[in-house]
C-alpha cells in the first residue's frame, strides 16, 4: 500500500484506546504499518505527526469514538476537550472541502454533524446496547454502506446525536430511536452513530471502562453485558473492511 490510513483516537483510557485500535486493525484486515495511530487526547495532531497534516499523505482517515460530546456545556469542557474539538473541527472542514476519504465513528458523527448548519444535541441519545439499524434507499445504493444488509444489529451508546443533518448531507441509515445513524457528505466523507468496530467483548470492556461516565446507572454494568452477549451483532465490521477496500487498496 502506497499511503497508510490515519486512525485518530481520543480515548484517554489505555484499555479502551488500545482495544479500539486493535478492533479497527482486525476489521480492516490491515496491520500497524498500514494504519498510523494518533491519540489526539495526548498531543496535538501536528506534534504527533511531526508537522502539519497533509491530506495527500493519507489514503483515508478514520476517527474513533470517545467520551467527549460536542454538546457538552462549554464550561464543562476540559482544556484537552476544547483543543481536540478545535483540531477536529478544522480537520473536518478540510476533509469536506477536499472530499477526502473519511469515516467518523460515533464521535465522528458529532464533529461532522455540526458543519454546514447541522445540529448535534441530546434529543436522540441511545443507551448502551445493540440496536437494529435500517439503511435508507441511498444507504443501500452507497458504495460503502451498501455492503451491509438492509437491516442489521449494531452496538452503540451515546448521549448526543444529529438532530438536523448538515446541508447537502445524504442520510444513509436510521434506527427507531435515532433518525441519523449514518450520513455522507460529498462522495467520500462518512459518519456513523453506531460503532462498526465493536464486537461483544469490546463493548463489555467499554462498559467497564466507562461505568462512571454517565452512560448508565451505577451498578448496571453486568445487566448491560448480559444483554450485549444475548444480541447477535455480526455485520457492522464489514463497513470498515469495505472502507479499507475502497480507499486503502
Amino acid at each position: 500500500m502506497n499511503r497508510p490510513l490515519l486512525f485518530i483516537g481520543t480515548r484517554a483510557e489505555d484499555a479502551a484506546a488500545d482495544g479500539e485500535y486493535d478492533a479497527v486493525l482486525l476489521a480492516t484486515g490491515l496491520d500497524e504499518r498500514d494504519v498510523r495511530r494518533v491519540r489526539l487526547e495526548q498531543q496535538p495532531l501536528a506534534e504527533a505527526l511531526g508537522g502539519p497534516l497533509d491530506l495527500a499523505d493519507w489514503s483515508g482517515i478514520v476517527l474513533g469514538g470517545g467520551p467527549f460530546n460536542v454538546s457538552d456545556p462549554p464550561g464543562a469542557k476540559s482544556e484537552v476537550q476544547r483543543r481536540v474539538e478545535a483540531e477536529l473541527g478544522e480537520l473536518c472542514e478540510r476533509v469536506v472541502a477536499a472530499d477526502h476519504p473519511f469515516l467518523g465513528c460515533c464521535y465522528g458523527i458529532g464533529t461532522l454533524g455540526v458543519l454546514r448548519g447541522g445540529v448535534v444535541d441530546r434529543t436522540f441519545g441511545e443507551p448502551i446496547g445493540a440496536v437494529e439499524i435500517t439503511l435508507s434507499d441511498e444507504g443501500r445504493a452507497d458504495p460503502l454502506t451498501g455492503v451491509l444488509p438492509a437491516s442489521f444489529a449494531a452496538y452503540l451508546g451515546h448521549k448526543e446525536a444529529v438532530a438536523r443533518l448538515p446541508d447537502g448531507a445524504v442520510l444513509l441509515a436510521s434506527s427507531a430511536t435515532c433518525p441519523v445513524q449514518a450520513f455522507r457528505l460529498g462522495r467520500h466523507v462518512y459518519a456513523t452513530q453506531f460503532h462498526p468496530e465493536l464486537d461483544v467483548e469490546g463493548l463489555c470492556l467499554r462498559i467497564d471502562v466507562y461505568e462512571h461516565h454517565g452512560y448508565f446507572e451505577p451498578g448496571g454494568a453486568e445487566a448491560l453485558k448480559a444483554l450485549a452477549r444475548a444480541a447477535s451483532v455480526t455485520e457492522p465490521a464489514r463497513l470498515l473492511a469495505r472502507f479499507a477496500e475502497l480507499y486503502a487498496p
